[in-house]
């Protein structure tokens, strides 16, 4: 507790820090708590789940009194950071008696009509807050301290408009917190509009990477679902997120785990906001193993013990596949990040691998038995279809049940890298030797897929005698050496 002793904080908020089991400040509330107390704009670069919250709670809990109106604003991109932000405010406030209150759309407004009415503290979504300013509910003339919080998954999902009508509302005589994960020149340029003179304070890593193994599988299309369930009932995991691009995908997976007695649940912004919140609990609670879950909804979520962080959909920028990794290998404890490719991922996965920093390994595909797979699952009106296109007996021979429009097409070079024959910066990539054979199908990842309907998968020769097909680690016919091609197919020079 003598790192937070030096920080002069008030009585109630260290009996609160004390009975909530703090011993000492995480970096971003070492660096950042004496600028906000001294009423400076704080300009933080910082991880979800590094403490930022009471990094910005402090100027809150310490300078306002109850019963004076809204005297602070909080911005978020999600309303589960708006629930988990006031959670956390209202425990770090128990002795203060602020009036906290979330304001989010996907819920009835009138509720929030009336508690708006006693707040001393508004955290919101900008869609709804602009809502509550349009139809006079909310009056925002009483602020004095403004935060932003994830401001870059604010302009992400294209809520800068909405920000600028709001901020415009605010008394431009005030302190203003802005904390990103990131900061881009798109930050940058916020920070300049809307505060004044902003002292930068960074904290970026939260997540041990001497503790947390990332590794990927190049995989066929057909055998992706397969790989997932294959490596959930093998792999020791404690929790476990899945990411995925799309609802319709995150849909489909769960229901098909369902289908193979895996129990999972997805949460995605189509879901009503309080089955959000319910299977949100479950997963933090422990009684849900398994969450499938897209950018949007988990972000900003701080849950503890996830042991495995499953990318079903590479993200499209290296950014984003930071922020989903940074769910695991936090606070001393070991993490695994699990990369599922396949060819519509190719280049997505291209520009993740472009940051030098991350270290992503590429490991043999496991032998597993191929599932059948219904990929109408996730989609309204579907599911007449089990087993789809691709599924485990010959019918449909050579069609994939995960192929996207896209797939096969044009493969883009970024950044002129060459992925072919080992590690580079200490990262293994397409060191895999291709069998002979193939005909006229694209070669990915240094292995070759023939149009032959025997093909050999993960060094595993496919037999079908029971009319089932195994894949695994035996029996590649490695007559063909490493080449000069890059991840996914393309030559890079």
């Amino acid at each position: 507790m003598e790192k937070f002793t030096k920080l002069n904080l008030s009585e109630n908020l260290m009996r609160v820090i004390k009975e909530l089991g703090f011993t000492e400040p995480s970096e971003i509330q070492e660096k950042s708590i004496p600028l906000v107390l001294a009423g400076k704009d704080v300009l933080g670069e910082s991880a979800t789940g590094s403490g930022k919250t009471l990094a910005f709670g402090v100027a809150i809990i310490e300078n306002l009194k109850h019963g004076n109106g809204v005297q602070s604003l909080i911005l978020t991109p999600t309303r589960e950071l708006a629930e988990q932000d006031s959670t956390s405010l209202k425990r770090f406030s128990r002795y203060n008696k602020l009036n906290i209150t979330e304001v989010y759309g996907g819920v009835s407004i009138i509720p929030q009509i009336d508690r708006i009415k006693h707040a001393d503290v508004i955290v919101g979504t900008p869609g709804r807050i602009l809502d509550h300013l349009q139809r006079g509910t909310l009056n925002l003339s009483k602020v004095s301290i403004l935060v932003l919080d994830e401001a870059d998954r604010m302009l992400e999902m294209g809520f800068i408009d909405d920000v600028d009508k709001i901020i415009s509302q605010v008394p431009k005589k005030r302190q203003t917190l802005l904390f990103s994960a990131t900061i881009s020149s798109d930050i940058d340029h916020l920070s300049k509009k809307y505060m004044v003179h902003p002292v930068k304070v960074s904290a970026v890593s939260y997540v041990d990477p001497s503790k947390l193994q990332q590794v990927f599988y190049d995989v066929p299309p057909f055998l992706k679902f397969s790989l997932l369930v294959h490596l959930l009932k093998n792999e020791k995991s404690h929790l476990a997120m899945i990411f995925t691009n799309t609802r319709n995908t995150a849909d489909m997976i769960e229901k098909n785990l369902k289908r193979y007695r895996i129990d999972a649940m997805a949460i995605h912004g189509g879901h009503a906001q309080n089955k959000r919140s319910s299977i949100l609990k479950s997963f933090q609670d422990n009684a849900l193993q398994i969450l499938v879950c897209t950018d949007v909804a988990a972000r900003g979520l701080d849950i503890k013990n996830v042991s495995h962080v499953y990318n079903y959909d590479i993200p499209k920028t290296s950014t984003e596949y930071i922020h989903r990794i940074g769910r695991t290998a936090r606070a001393g404890n070991e993490g695994m990040a699990v990369n599922i490719v396949s060819a519509k991922d190719y280049d997505n996965f291209n520009r993740v691998i472009e940051d030098k920093s991350l270290k992503i390994k590429q490991l043999e595909l496991p032998e597993m038995e191929k599932l059948d797979v219904n990929m109408f699952a996730g989609r309204t009106g579907g599911g007449r279809f089990s087993g789809g296109r691709g599924n485990s007996n010959f019918r449909n021979r050579g069609r994939d049940n995960d192929r996207s429009p896209r797939e096969g097409g044009s493969r883009r070079n970024y950044g002129g890298r060459s992925f072919s024959g080992g590690s580079q910066g200490g990262r293994s990539y397409g060191n895999r030797e291709s069998r002979g054979g193939s005909d006229n199908r694209s070669s990915y990842g240094q292995r070759s897929y023939g149009s032959d309907t025997r093909r050999s998968y993960g060094n595993r020769s496919q037999s079908s005698g029971d009319g089932r097909k195994s894949y695994g680690s035996r029996g590649r016919d490695n007559s063909r050496g490493n080449d000069s091609r890059g991840f996914g197919g393309r030559n890079r020079r």
